[in-house]
């Protein structure tokens, strides 16, 4: 084969690859899982599900087209939250029992306590909507759309310390390296929309001082093209997106057309699917020069909006700003928006620190569920809250009158999603009086997980990837759907 016949080979497979919507993610996904379903696809004679639109294909019919998850880094108390417990009342103050504490860990922090009295939370909490769901003082909005919420408050990770507790919510995986949510859905899915990513990640500004990884919106060992893309908040949202001073759209377009006859050549002769991803990102580049900007611009958005997000969703970066810029993104069908907003671990000073986390982002919560539903997005976006794991029912450090702290507990947590598919005004899962220990309906991460690919259609048995001889998926070898939290 001549070099004229490699360059017609390669326009013919670039022309082809054009045509469809996800260039090589189609054909992997063609083997992921079979000839199924669309998001909105309907059944053939076999019984398999084809795609209409953009979608790829589902195992079966999707309930949820897209995914905004607000990612509350640190840990929040689900003692201050939404697990209500009278009965550490009487207990305040006192030992906790060793029939109580069990097997369960205690990180390294608490290493030197000698003593682990109960504490009860400073905030009352009130029951609401016709679900009769407890919330804290400290979420008045999110209150007010609690029959929206589907809340389980029987969560239960493995990790204690925050960042591999952070990648195994994320990745399935305690150690870095492997694809995030949002990855394996770009992977398994590809996009709806052919002028943003298919995964876009929103960071709050300076909210606390718990760090966060980059790789916790990490592509792994996936190709590269399906890793989060972080918007930032100012007038360049995505870095080195704009063309530099003198070069013209029409200039870049040639350099890329170029560029591309380029890659395609050495993907001939190479077959490295890396050049391929290289190539995908180079043109979602271009596209992403008009359409970003657009997407994330809310100065239009009328006063009532921002009545309804709170007046922070009016400085770019905040958590409200992030809110309401999920919300654009997600009329523009982009598959994964993850919003992470950090400082929810209160070892110490825990009534300050969470009420002021709660300040900050109870309104804008709410805004959204609110937002959504009225334009009718929440019927196909699955909204999800929560973070990497909860906090134990015995002080950490000093237990004063009106201060106490709370150590890392990963034996239960409360989180909960609304929204396409999950079922409103439902509380499932319940822990034991003093919120230590899971006592009914337990839900693993790998269950959450394999619930949340449920929903959008995907078995999570089958969405796999080879790599160094085995098969991964983001459930690794565990994981059930929890059917009773869906419609």
């Amino acid at each position: 084969m001549n070099e004229n016949d490699i360059n017609k080979f390669g326009e013919t497979r670039r022309g082809f690859l054009k045509k469809t919507s996800l260039g090589f993610g189609a054909i992997a996904l063609s083997s992921l899982i079979g000839q199924n379903a669309g998001f909105a696809g309907v059944p053939d004679s076999s019984g398999l599900y084809k795609p209409q639109g953009l979608s790829t294909g589902t195992h079966f019919p999707a309930k949820a087209k897209r995914v905004i998850y607000l990612f509350q880094s640190g840990g929040p108390s689900q003692i201050e939250t939404f697990d209500y417990k009278p009965s550490l009342e009487k207990w305040h103050g006192k030992e906790i029992p060793p029939s109580v504490q069990g097997t369960q860990r205690n990180s390294g922090m608490v290493a030197d306590q000698s003593t682990f009295p109960l504490v009860k939370s400073i905030f009352d909490f009130k029951q609401y909507g016709d679900s009769g769901a407890w919330v804290s003082e400290i979420f008045p909005h999110t209150a007010k759309v609690v029959d929206d919420l589907c809340i389980v408050k029987s969560m239960i990770t493995d990790a204690i310390n925050h960042e591999p507790a952070v990648m195994f919510m994320q990745t399935g995986s305690q150690l870095s390296g492997r694809p995030s949510i949002g990855s394996w859905l770009s992977y398994g899915l590809g996009s709806d929309n052919e002028n943003l990513p298919n995964f876009v990640v929103l960071l709050s500004k300076s909210p606390g001082s718990q760090p966060l990884n980059s790789t916790a919106w990490g592509n792994g060992f996936l190709p590269s093209h399906h890793q989060g893309i972080q918007f930032r908040s100012g007038k360049d949202p995505v870095l080195y997106l704009n063309n530099p001073h003198g070069v013209h759209d029409h200039d870049r377009r040639r350099a890329l057309d170029h560029i591309g006859k380029l890659n395609e050549h050495q993907f001939d002769l190479w077959q490295d699917p890396e050049i391929q991803s290289k190539i995908s990102q180079y043109e979602m580049a271009y596209k992403m020069q008009n359409s970003v900007p657009e997407a994330v611009d809310t100065s239009k958005e009328p006063d009532y909006i921002y009545e309804l997000y709170g007046e922070d969703a009016r400085i770019p970066g905040t958590y409200a700003s992030n809110c309401l810029q999920a919300r654009k993104l997600a009329e523009r069908d982009v598959k994964f928006i993850q919003l992470y907003h950090m400082g929810w671990d209160q070892h110490g000073s825990l009534p300050s620190g969470i009420k002021r986390q709660a300040l900050s982002t109870d309104q804008a919560t709410a805004g959204l569920i609110q937002d959504l539903k009225q334009r009718g997005l929440l019927e196909d976006t699955l909204v999800v809250w929560g973070g990497e794991f909860g906090r134990t029912s015995f002080s950490q450090g000093r237990l004063t009158a009106d201060n106490y702290g709370r150590d890392h507990h990963p034996g239960c947590f409360t989180m909960w999603m609304a929204g396409a598919g999950v079922k409103k005004g439902m509380v499932y899962g319940e822990t034991d009086e003093f919120s230590y220990n899971v006592a009914k309906d337990p839900v693993h991460v790998h269950d959450f997980q394999a619930t949340l690919l449920h929903l959008l259609g995907i078995d999570h048995e089958k969405l796999t990837f080879k790599h160094q001889g085995r098969r991964f998926r983001l459930t690794d070898v565990h994981g059930q759907v929890i059917k009773e939290l869906l419609v």
